[in-house]
């Protein structure tokens, strides 16, 4: 009897899931990303596709930071193949950095505009489209209205975005599964190696729908992301903004 009601509960947990946008790829499909003690805190324990995710930075350094992991992470979503559209009004993105991160910039559509009320339309339009697999838009300040529409465009179109906030107004609740913020962290360089090491990020998962939040310390590899968390380290917070 035990066993049969943990069935009932976790089909209905699956359904919840479901109907928060939340969808099961199918088994030859499945996404990972490759950093398995992060994605343990997902449901599921996978990241989350066909949604939207924040991104917040408040230095043009976690701006440069944020840029990177982002490419990281689309490049492991656009590994059965698509294309991204990266949307912005102020890029100071260099399209051949991106190789180092798994992206080909023949990969990415570059939709560069002069005002943030066009991005915004832009990026509703492209999450619309299901012959992308990733939509990136850098855009300061998004109403919870229109997180909504971009929210039920990725659950229909099953895209997902990735919405990149730099020095926002507020840091106001939007429509998206989760909210991150990226910050670079010293390198290490490899043994015998002269210079600097591979790029390494602290990664604050701030809020997750369904989820854990937490903190690591990503490196990336070799085309792969890498824990390098101390466990010994303790890693502070801080708050994004004053709202009020």
């Amino acid at each position: 009897m035990k066993s049969i009601n943990l069935d009932i509960i976790n089909r209905v947990k699956k359904d919840i899931l479901t109907l928060q946008g939340f969808k099961t790829l199918p088994a030859d499909n499945t996404v990972r990303i490759g950093i398995p003690t992060i994605e343990a805190n997902f449901p599921n324990a996978v990241f989350p596709t066909g949604c939207m995710h924040e991104f917040i930075s408040q230095t043009i350094e976690d701006a440069a930071a944020t840029n990177a992991f982002v490419a990281a992470l689309s490049g492991r979503l656009m590994q059965f193949g698509g294309a991204c559209a990266w949307i912005s009004a102020t890029r100071t993105l260099f399209p051949s950095a991106l190789k180092r991160f798994g992206l080909e910039p023949h990969q990415i559509i570059f939709i560069d505009l002069q005002k943030e009320k066009e991005v915004l339309f832009a990026m509703e339009e492209a999450l619309k489209c299901n012959r992308l697999t990733t939509v990136i838009a850098e855009v300061k300040d998004v109403d919870f209205k229109m997180s909504r529409r971009f929210q039920l465009a990725t659950e229909k179109s099953r895209v997902t975005g990735f919405i990149l906030r730099h020095q926002p107004r507020t840091a106001n609740t939007i429509a998206c599964v989760s909210r991150w913020r990226i910050s670079s962290i010293a390198s290490e360089p490899q043994a015998g190696m002269p210079g600097v090491g591979f790029p390494r990020w602290n990664v604050a998962l701030q809020k997750v729908r369904n989820g854990i939040p937490g903190n690591w310390q990503i490196e990336w590899a070799g085309n792969s992301f890498a824990d390098v968390t101390k466990q010994d380290s303790k890693i502070i917070s801080m708050p994004l903004l004053k709202v009020g």
